[in-house]
């Protein structure tokens, strides 16, 4: 009875089946941690659509003086929470301190907020997968 080097091939093959399975264990881990960090971003952005909103809420002379109905970009700061806002000016702080946020939390993170005269559509955008277009985004609608 031959069976020399026969033991050594069975340890082979094994070797080769572990060594698949430990790669697609690393690939599932690897897709699952991108997933959550979809989820977060996501996240993210469902709260900064409602914090926008809630800014808007707080301010309803600026809403209704229009001064929240195209925001886009970071803006400015204009300088005035320790001396006191006037509407248009707490509008203009809302959307600076909105964007600075979106861009702080999301990658290439931006927002927006249009309205159709009765409703405000509120657009946080960013790009889950970092590379470019197309972006994603969470879209919310007020009607305050």
């Amino acid at each position: 009875m031959k069976a020399n080097g026969f033991t050594l091939l069975e340890v082979l093959i094994a070797l080769v089946i572990f060594s698949f399975g430990l790669l697609a264990l690393a690939a599932l881990m690897a897709k699952g941690l991108q997933y959550n960090t979809s989820a977060l971003h996501r996240s993210y952005a469902s709260a900064q659509a409602y914090d926008i909103a809630d800014r808007m809420r707080a301010n309803r002379l600026g809403i209704t003086a229009g001064n929240y109905d195209s925001i886009s970009g970071i803006g400015s700061d204009p300088g005035c929470i320790a001396t006191g806002c006037t509407p248009a000016q707490m509008a203009q702080y809302d959307g600076w301190a909105w964007n600075s946020a979106n861009a702080a939390l999301l990658p290439s993170g931006s927002g927006s907020v249009t309205t159709d005269g009765t409703t405000y559509t509120i657009t946080v955008t960013w790009d889950d997968d970092r590379d470019g277009p197309p972006l994603d985004n969470f879209v919310f609608q007020l009607q305050p």
